[in-house]
């Protein structure tokens, strides 16, 4: 197959032979880790065909079937071999070069550390082999090393381990679980380690273990109490208890992902392991305990049930994105954390589904499966699974969840099993409620009503239409949450509708006055909804709609269209105007003690430029960039005095909600002029925390305030040894609205504490700025898109999967005048003429162009 040649959901057959079992032996050694596989291999068709196994990057020694040398054919991407005996015993020995492996798939190094990625189709950088999901082997691994790396990490439990010669030692580690090759890790290194231990419901006694390092064991903490709250939550809610004797997590500082769930040993990105108070934020500690929870759920979700082609990757991912939300909304404010997936779906799966790489959670096709781990995938992919527990409740989905791990634990399964279990389990009928899996694209809901005074009579008419899915786009099943609030802001209903059609009618009668409606509340289901509320229809919203949430989806409405308004009047000409219910309402949530600090921080967190982008289809962005910053500049006037109130407030209170809330107050203050300068710097001096230090820092340097200069050198200089921290000040760097920025990121690529080799450097830099820095990414003489594309150029020799991963802005294009469009597709067609582009930035490329 050649290098760009998609693989298609609709061909996969299942494989000639599978493993039922693999002996790994690894000598390890930085330039030449010598790698011996052996093998059971039973043929499962009757036709005698050749093995054929995966493998690339590797140098091979030798192979043998049942103890004698045979003759193998090489070929670009695996290893065929004629063989005519149904069982046999496959060995298989390759070399490595760990140190030289910068792609950080497969065995590399990470700051001196031996590390694996496998995920997906990493494996094959080890050994040849039957790299895909749906071939489930027991492993037992022998790891031999120096004794400069003290710990030798596998997968299950530890079985033997001892003292060589010549200053090595090894470790001997099995897993009785079948599970795929991409489930399987190694680590090997000399690490600081926090140990405890969890009772399971059972009672039986897991030993947890976290490994960081050298120097780090102080911020080791929050993780391990994340890991022991996930545990006991997942027995609580679940009923689903931890099945082997020990939990590992490791946490390195090159890594090409969040985290990686591979069976009882975790490696994670240090980024989300790694915190205390005075160098983590309270958004870092939130996204620890996220994602320690998310990569724990796996163990069942994911491991115990495995997805059978890489096509189903949402059966894992979307469950447990879903599962780990319901985590997170159970340890803190459920209102806030639902805010905060929204805004994932609403400001960057829906710029997915509207760009070149738009695909539905189960892709139909795919040429480097690295370019499919997206926020489709995972983020809607969640949504979808929210629906149907929408759709079914509580207990029924439970039902559903036992049905599901009582058929198909230990199994490869696809999203009709999943779907097919919660269908038999609940009496529900989800065969419509299936095409959410086939349809790409973003529906759109348009509603309409009407209201009969004289006979109370309501009228509700919905309709739903795709413009990606266009023609062949069939209705979907919808859970639409409704409620109905009177003039006086009591609650006359509250429903959840279920819209199959593609247009529908609900009737309400009898109601005793005009109602406001409060549409698709929670986001109930991942659309676009269009409606034309009044101003007044979404004051009244934020005042009393009885969901948290819906008052903030009202405030982002409001907020929104008063911007666009100002667009149109720059566009025919007109000054710009703000109504001044708008600040009056914003005023009313400030002065309102009832409200939770964090909704009302998420209330003042205006839609970025990029978010507003993704509310239209096409969008002038000088205009709206001045729209915007009118609007936020005169809210804060108008807000002043309730600012400073709330600010000075929330000063003396020592929560995280009451932190997010100061520096979001702070954030307006600053908007006005330079005369809250004073705030910050009292601010910044007397933080005793990393999350009111950065908060000052970010209002400084987004008004790009005198002392902001001096502020980020005395920042640099106190943490310029703390790659962690470090990240947050490459980030603001990148993402400040000044004509210097890209000369500036330039000369920052020379920074001791930056490389391009490591991808938390590259992305707090690079990326960020592509993501986050709208105006400058996206100025008018295309430096932004051309500075972009030579770092991908660059970064394509060194890791090709993060490049793909920043890339994104660069081929979401569409909805930008014609001259930028051409200066984009311009730099993609750099690209595409690299003789050596790699498959994951071939993709994108070659569809952006295409588009």
């Amino acid at each position: 197959m050649s290098q760009t040649e998609a693989k298609h959901l609709k061909d996969y057959r299942a494989p000639d032979y599978t493993i039922d079992a693999i002996s790994l032996n690894f000598s390890l050694d930085g330039q030449a880790t010598r790698v011996t596989a052996t093998s059971l291999v039973r043929r499962l068709s009757n036709a005698i065909t050749p093995l054929v196994l995966d493998g690339e990057g590797m140098q091979l020694e030798s192979v043998s079937v049942n103890g004698k040398p045979v003759d193998a054919e090489l070929f670009e991407g695996g290893l065929k071999i004629a063989v005519a005996d149904a069982e046999f015993t496959l060995e298989v020995v390759t070399l490595l070069n760990p140190a030289a492996n910068t792609s950080l798939e497969g065995l590399y190094m990470s700051d001196g550390a031996f590390c694996t990625q496998c995920e997906a189709e990493g494996f094959r950088r080890i050994t040849y082999f039957l790299d895909r999901p749906d071939v489930l082997a027991k492993y037992d691994v022998r790891i031999e090393a120096d004794n400069a790396f003290p710990f030798l990490l596998s997968n299950g439990n530890l079985v033997d381990k001892g003292a060589l010669e010549n200053g090595r030692h090894f470790a001997c580690w099995q897993d009785p679980f079948p599970k795929p090759s991409y489930l399987f890790a190694l680590v090997a290194g000399d690490f600081d380690l926090l140990e405890d231990d969890f009772v399971t419901q059972s009672g039986r006694n897991v030993k947890l273990q976290v490994f960081v390092d050298k120097g780090n064991l102080g911020k080791a903490g929050h993780a391990m109490a994340s890991l022991k709250k996930a545990m006991a939550w997942d027995e609580s809610r679940f009923s689903l208890e931890y099945d082997l004797d020990i939990y590992m997590l490791v946490a390195v500082d090159f890594f090409n992902m969040g985290a990686m769930e591979n069976k009882g040993l975790n490696i994670f990105n240090t980024k989300y392991v790694l915190a205390d108070s005075d160098s983590a934020t309270d958004d870092d500690f939130h996204g620890i305990e996220s994602v320690v929870g998310h990569e724990y759920f796996h163990n069942w979700t994911g491991n115990r049930v495995t997805c059978r082609d890489w096509f189903q990757l949402s059966l894992k991912e979307g469950l447990t994105v879903f599962r780990d939300q319901e985590f997170s909304a159970d340890m803190g404010s459920s209102a806030v954390n639902r805010i905060q997936a929204i805004k994932v779906i609403q400001n960057q799966q829906f710029a997915e589904d509207a760009g070149p790489m738009a695909h539905p959670i189960r892709p139909q096709s795919v040429i480097e499966m690295n370019n499919f781990y997206t926020v489709t995938v995972y983020n809607k992919g969640a949504e979808v699974i929210r629906m149907m527990h929408t759709l079914l409740g509580e207990d029924r989905f439970q039902q559903g969840m036992k049905l599901y791990f009582e058929r198909h634990d230990g199994q490869a399964v696809t999203c009709d099993d999943f779907v097919a279990a919660m269908q038999d389990a609940s009496g529900v009928d989800l065969s419509q409620f299936r095409r959410w899996y086939e349809q790409a694209g973003t529906p759109v809901v348009t509603v309409k009503d009407k209201y009969d005074a004289a006979t109370g009579r309501y009228e509700l008419n919905i309709c739903q239409a795709n413009p990606v899915a266009g023609s062949d786009a069939l209705p979907l099943h919808i859970p639409f949450d409704l409620e109905l609030l009177a003039a006086d802001g009591t609650a006359l209903l509250s429903k959840v509708l279920d819209v199959k059609n593609a247009c529908q009618t609900f009737v309400f009668d009898n109601l005793p006055s005009e109602v406001v409606p409060s549409l698709l509340q929670n986001f109930s289901a991942p659309v676009r909804l269009k409606y034309d509320y009044s101003v007044a229809q979404l004051v009244h919203l934020m005042r009393f709609a009885s969901s948290e949430v819906a008052r903030w989806e009202a405030s982002v409405a409001l907020i929104s269209q008063a911007i666009w308004q100002n667009v149109t009047r720059l566009e025919e000409g007109e000054a710009m105007l703000l109504d001044p219910r708008v600040a009056d309402a914003f005023r009313g949530i400030l002065l309102n003690d009832s409200l939770d600090p964090a909704l009302v921080a998420e209330i003042l967190n205006i839609p970025s430029a990029q978010a507003l982008i993704e509310q239209v289809e096409r969008v002038d962005l000088d205009k709206l960039l001045a729209a915007r910053e009118y609007v936020l500049e005169e809210m804060a006037i108008g807000c002043e005095d309730e600012l400073l109130a709330v600010y000075r407030a929330m000063t003396f209170i020592d929560t995280a909600a009451a932190r997010s809330l100061k520096n979001a107050s702070l954030g307006w203050l600053c908007q006005i002029n330079e005369a809250h300068e004073s705030l910050v710097l009292e601010q910044f001096n007397q933080a005793t925390n990393m999350t009111d230090s950065l908060g000052a820092l970010m209002a400084a340097n987004r008004a790009d305030l005198p002392a902001r200069d001096t502020m980020m050198a005395e920042f640099e200089q106190r943490w310029q040894k703390t790659p962690l921290v470090m990240d947050k000040w490459f980030t603001l760097q990148a993402i400040q609205d000044s004509d210097h920025c890209i000369e500036r990121i330039q000369n920052l690529r020379q920074h001791p504490a930056f490389s391009m080799n490591n991808p938390n450097r590259v992305r707090a830099l690079i990326g960020s700025f592509a993501a986050a820095n709208t105006a400058q990414f996206h100025r008018a003489d295309g430096k932004g898109y051309q500075f972009m594309t030579d770092c991908l150029k660059e970064l394509n020799q060194v890791n090709p999967q993060v490049a793909a991963r920043i890339m994104t802005p660069l081929i979401q294009f569409a909805k930008f005048d014609d001259a930028r469009q051409q200066m984009m597709r311009d730099c993609l067609m750099q690209l595409k003429q690299m003789p050596n582009l790699a498959r994951d930035l071939f993709e994108k490329v070659d569809r952006a162009l295409s588009a």
